[in-house]
């Protein structure tokens, strides 16, 4: 029986734990605090997935946490759910954590059903055009903070929305009676009892909601800049310049401890030692991570339908994530990763997460490098950076709530930097102008729309524009064509020149699937009024789809009207059943016309065909 855990590699795999937890620390804060949930939310969710996902799935080495995609797409997800929850994040969380969980038990799904091997099919221009979509959108979103402007405390932009607020609140106010059936155009005697208790300070939240709002994304955050400029503090400025400048010039000096960590204690360092004016990060709870049961106990369907399509999605964009660092670890261990049995890991390991608040997270390259070189062998380093993070957490939580703001920004700024698929924007001038769009569309729709349909709408394109190309070559292949440009086979230089008018001959040489059956159906105004009989050889079509079938079927039906008969020679398998499926055999074609061998063909023919023409 095979051991559940190899201890061989015991110090590797402690070694390489330790360092990847290092590593993924001030990553999983600043991806907590880009979500919106703050940055304990990313810690929960390094711990949970880090330690799960190792012990449940199929990659020896891969180390998960939140990344920049999770992140990008459950940024979308948190600011949605807490718009429509009056931007009480308090109120909203356990509709957020619904839609984690039920994330992480698609992808449960998704490996049981044994779609991890499927993932791959996922086209590169999509892909390519949605990491650079992340990277633009982590890159713009965190200008903002990184200048310390943020736009629900600039009171004189926040003004602009109070006569909007005030409309907010009054619709809510006029819905809430409605639905208690108290609304009567007789009496607003309620209507202004209730509106007489709202506050400066409800009207102030509202406008501030709003505010957000409109500042949020990548087209937010651009309107916002004239207005940040006018504001800058210069002392989150110098603090996030302060962390690009070291992560990427400590690299020059090493890379056996990560820049990324270097960058957050000096900082955090000067910033706390000078006792400097800055702008903390929120503060991370001390103690136990305490599971949010209302996530069970206040389940409300209503609240998450909308959210289905997102969280499949979700689960989707984790699973090909975690399976190209998959494909990265066994090119690194020379080893074979099971993509399915990954998949259920990663799905424990992000519904655990969502249970203790944490956001969702993937297979994490740099992670999983970073593991692998320190001397990771098992799925015991993975465990091990979770453990780690797990007693950071309890030990560093209030020191670790003394970060700065802005170096978690710098961090983040890197992040986007280096998220971006450089390799595909260089090859742009030399790749496909149909692969060049795809990648294009999904790039702009990602960064200044929405991640989730951008997505949808890149695979639709692909896989039209695959169809299409597939259709192409499979026409230039298999000559469906025109009946005059058919040539005789080596058999049919026999055939009686005196019933060339009479009797005409088709070929179908592969499939006839939706692709190729717009020259086929051409085929009844092909044939000529002499014409008595058509031979259609099928000995070369091994496959006929449902679009293929109905379009045989019209040039059949059309043929049967006009008293050709038709005959059938070498009718494969498939094809065949598919024929019997909806009678096309023998109702439009009797057996009596279906034959082996061109040969007999030719014997029917001659007893049955006379020359007229």
């Amino acid at each position: 029986m095979k051991k559940l855990f190899d201890f061989s590699h015991f110090r590797g795999d402690l070694f390489g734990g330790i360092t990847a937890g290092v590593v993924a620390l001030p990553l999983a804060l600043a991806f907590g605090v880009s979500s919106g949930l703050g940055p304990s939310a990313g810690l929960y969710g390094a711990i949970f997935v880090s330690f799960f996902a190792a012990l449940f799935g199929g990659t020896n080495t891969q180390i998960s946490g939140p990344t920049a995609p999770m992140t990008a797409v459950s940024m979308v997800i948190i600011a949605g759910i807490i718009a429509v929850n009056d931007g009480d994040v308090n109120k909203a969380l356990p509709a957020i954590l619904t839609v984690f969980l039920l994330a992480g038990l698609m992808q449960i799904g998704l490996g049981l059903v044994g779609l991890g091997k499927y993932i791959k099919y996922i086209p590169y221009p999509v892909v390519s055009g949605f990491m650079t979509a992340i990277g633009v959108i982590i890159l713009v979103t965190q200008i903002l903070p990184a200048v310390g402007y943020y736009p629900k405390e600039d009171m004189e932009y926040v003004n602009r929305f109070k006569p909007m607020a005030e409309e907010i609140i009054l619709d809510n106010i006029l819905k809430e009676e409605a639905g208690e059936g108290i609304l009567v155009l007789e009496d607003f005697k309620e209507t202004i009892r209730r509106a007489d208790m709202i506050t400066q300070d409800d009207i102030l939240k509202e406008s501030q909601t709003l505010a957000a709002s409109e500042a949020s994304g990548v087209i937010g955050a651009i309107k916002m800049f004239p207005k940040a400029l006018n504001n800058i503090n210069w002392l989150e400025l110098l603090l996030a310049l302060g962390t690009i400048f070291i992560i990427y010039g400590f690299k020059r000096i090493t890379t056996v401890v990560p820049s990324t960590l270097v960058a957050l204690l000096v900082m955090s360092g000067i910033a706390y030692g000078f006792n400097l004016d800055y702008r903390p990060i929120e503060e991370i709870p001390s103690g136990l991570p305490i599971p949010n049961l209302e996530i069970i106990t206040g389940f409300s369907l209503a609240s998450i339908t909308p959210y289905i399509f997102t969280a499949l999605t979700l689960a989707l964009l984790g699973a090909i994530d975690s399976l190209l660092t998959s494909v990265v670890a066994d090119n690194m261990t020379k080893t074979k990763h099971k993509p399915n049995k990954e998949l259920v890991g990663q799905g424990i390991g992000n519904s655990i997460g969502a249970l203790f608040g944490g956001i969702p997270g993937a297979g994490a390259t740099i992670r999983t490098v970073v593991n692998i070189k320190s001397g990771g062998k098992t799925r015991l380093s993975g465990m091990i950076a979770g453990v780690l993070l797990f007693i950071i957490l309890l030990s560093l939580g209030p020191v670790a709530s003394q970060i700065p703001a802005a170096v978690l920004a710098g961090i983040l700024i890197t992040v986007g930097i280096g998220v971006m698929d450089y390799k595909g924007l260089k090859a742009i001038p030399n790749m496909p102008r149909t692969e060049v769009a795809i990648m294009l569309i999904v790039l702009v729709l990602s960064s200044v729309w929405n991640l989730v349909y951008a997505v949808g709408i890149g695979l639709v394109i692909a896989s039209l524009m695959f169809m299409k190309k597939m259709g192409d070559l499979t026409f230039e292949r298999s000559d469906v064509k025109p009946l005059l440009k058919e040539q005789k086979w080596d058999d049919e230089h026999k055939f009686p020149e005196a019933l060339k008018e009479e009797v005409f001959i088709k070929h179908i040489k592969g499939p006839l699937f939706f692709g190729s059956t717009s020259d086929f159906q051409q085929l009844a105004s092909q044939i000529p009024f002499t014409a008595s009989a058509v031979i259609i050889r099928m000995g070369r079509m091994q496959y006929i789809d449902q679009s293929g079938l109905y379009a045989l079927e019209d040039v059949l039906v059309d043929l049967s009207q006009r008293g050709i008969k038709v005959l059938f020679v070498d009718v494969l398998a498939q094809p065949r059943y598919m024929m019997e499926r909806i009678d096309i055999i023998p109702d439009l074609v009797p057996e009596e016309q279906i034959f082996p061998t061109f040969k007999e063909c030719l014997k029917w023919i001659n007893a049955n065909v006379k020359d007229k023409y």
